[in-house]
């Protein structure tokens, strides 16, 4: 089952703009695309990764949106978040990053043709490694 979601990612200086989560009775999840929109003209630079420790109680998550209707998906299968009690941390590496000049409307999607997984209870972080940055954000999974 396909599944997507947009949101707005919202980061100040070195912090996680936004995280994918995984529910604790969900097989494998694969990332299939993400696309990163500039709102604000301020020079941007993201990466996506595995954070060293995942991040604690999301204060706000969001479910993603299976793209047929005729699709049933329990709640929590797949999230995102903005907020946590305790956020992750900045992955030690990252699978792709990005700098974005400080242009409304510029952006990059990453595609991923066989997918990135995401295991059980696991998560992705999209981390603002630069200055402020306020984004749209959309991700595309494989449930």
């Amino acid at each position: 089952m396909i599944v997507s979601l947009a949101k707005q990612g919202v980061g100040t200086t070195t912090i996680p703009a936004i995280t994918i989560l995984t529910g604790a009775n969900q097989g494998r999840v694969k990332l299939l695309e993400v696309g990163i929109f500039i709102t604000a003209a301020t020079g941007s630079d993201f990466g996506l990764g595995r954070p060293a420790a995942v991040g604690i109680t999301p204060t706000t998550p969001v479910d993603f949106l299976p793209e047929d209707p005729n699709d049933v998906m329990p709640t929590g299968t797949v999230q995102t978040a903005t907020a946590w009690g305790t956020g992750p941390t900045v992955p030690a590496n990252f699978l792709r990053r990005v700098q974005l000049p400080a242009q409304v409307g510029a952006g990059v999607i990453w595609t991923f043709p066989k997918g990135i997984v995401i295991p059980a209870s696991g998560n992705l972080v999209l981390w603002n490694t630069g200055a402020t940055a306020i984004a749209n954000i959309y991700f595309v999974c494989d449930v």
